[in-house]
């Protein structure tokens, strides 16, 4: 019979329970199997898993030696429609977003080991910008280490739905974060003209209404107010006056010149800054269609980078689009190194324009033209007190959004 309380001794058990009970069931054993059969057993599956494991580490080595894996930036589009924003939430797989798509088909190519899907922080992965639920992009850009394998930008994108492509792609320094060396990101935001048609306007003729010089001039008047770094607590939610992180930096913002399409006019807004807030861009814009359209004085901009809270209306998220993101201090210092490439999009700018065009604003107009977003909003305008301070019962919509929205902000 096997010799089994020497044996377990030298093992180091101790506890006198799980003695008695090994002890018991290994005689048990014993007295079916003869005791040669059973070690014999035991050596082969540990002989089994040994294997297993070996040609797991082999492949692996094997693979990180024919493509190992390198830090870079991928130049992303895509239609917001339809996705809960960009950034993954762990535990939400209800809620789809672009990054689920993103990481399941750079798993799927070979980019990455499935192991990591799940933890992308080992792959330094960040992405430049978060976008809202329904905002679209053209010029995402995210960093993380990737394996250089053949045809890569093909590949990634053959596992893509088609709203969704990889455009271009470049090697970066180890230490590049899309997110620290990004200096500025600039949007669009298209809109129905009608919005700025005054409060009294028929919006069943939404289709006939242009947009007039003088009212163009208005609109553009009051974006460049926006200029400059203001206090932005009344543009977000759960931001405090005192708040640093609440003061942006706007560089740039209007509205350009009218275009027809789908029988209807449009134009579009173009803001640059350096970083934005939740839901900042959206309430700057609707506040602005407010004064256009007479529901409030102009000074309500001005109150509205003070200390009192103000009561600032939300624009649809339909019709935002990050454009691109800037990275102008590392293109100054590394791009002309003679190793490193500046991040710029210049070749790439031909299937951003047609990646627009087939998915980006069609999906704009048509769901515009469809559902009316705007003009439903344009309904909830005359509820706003632009004259008094935000009641709580706005605090708790704007958090109640926040919670819908699953916290996915716009920078």
């Amino acid at each position: 019979m096997f010799c089994v309380r020497p044996f377990l001794s030298a093992l180091g058990f101790r506890n006198k329970d799980i003695f008695s009970k090994l002890i018991r069931n290994m005689s048990e054993v014993s007295q079916s199997v003869p005791s040669d059969k059973v070690l014999k057993r035991i050596n082969e599956e540990n002989e089994d898993t040994v294997v297993a494991k070996k040609l797991k580490t082999d492949d692996s080595i094997e693979d990180e030696r024919k493509y190992p894996k390198k830090k870079v930036v991928l130049l992303i589009a895509y239609s917001g429609k339809g996705f809960y924003g960009m950034q993954r939430n762990p535990g939400n797989s209800q809620f789809r977003t672009i990054e689920d798509d993103l990481v399941t088909a750079l798993v799927k190519s070979g980019c990455i080991p499935q192991e990591h899907c799940d933890d992308m922080r080992k792959m330094s992965f960040q992405r430049c910008a978060r976008t809202d639920k329904g905002v679209s992009a053209a010029g995402q850009v995210v960093s993380l280490k990737v394996r250089l394998i053949e045809d890569i930008i093909e590949k990634m994108n053959e596992h893509l739905p088609h709203q969704i492509r990889v455009l271009g792609l470049k090697r970066v320094t180890q230490g590049f974060n899309s997110k620290n060396n990004c200096d500025a990101r600039t949007y669009s935001y298209t809109l129905p003209t009608v919005a700025f048609a005054s409060k009294d306007y028929d919006t069943e003729k939404a289709s006939v209404f242009r947009l007039s010089p003088e009212t163009l001039e208005n609109i553009n008047r009051l974006f460049a107010l926006y200029k400059g770094t203001h206090n932005f607590h009344n543009f977000t939610s759960q931001k405090a006056s005192d708040d640093p992180s609440a003061r942006r930096y706007i560089t740039q913002m209007s509205c350009g010149k009218p275009f027809i399409c789908s029988d209807h006019e449009f134009a579009e807004i173009t803001v640059r800054g350096q970083s934005f807030m939740m839901h900042q861009i959206r309430k700057m814009i609707g506040l602005v269609i407010a004064v256009v359209k007479g529901y409030a004085a102009d000074d309500v901009m001005e109150r509205s980078w003070g200390k009192e809270k103000v009561d600032v209306p939300k624009a649809p998220g339909l019709g935002l689009v990050l454009e691109r993101v800037h990275f102008d201090r590392y293109n100054k210092r590394f791009g002309g190194d003679g190793l490193h490439e500046r991040l710029e999009w210049d070749q790439e700018e031909a299937a951003i324009q047609a990646f627009k065009e087939a998915h980006i604003y069609p999906s704009i107009v048509e769901t515009e033209c469809q559902e009316g977003s705007m003009i439903s909003w344009m309904g909830t305008l005359p509820i706003h007190d632009f004259e008094a301070t935000a009641t709580g019962s706005q605090e708790n919509n704007d958090q109640k959004q926040v919670s819908e929205e699953v916290q996915n902000d716009s920078d």
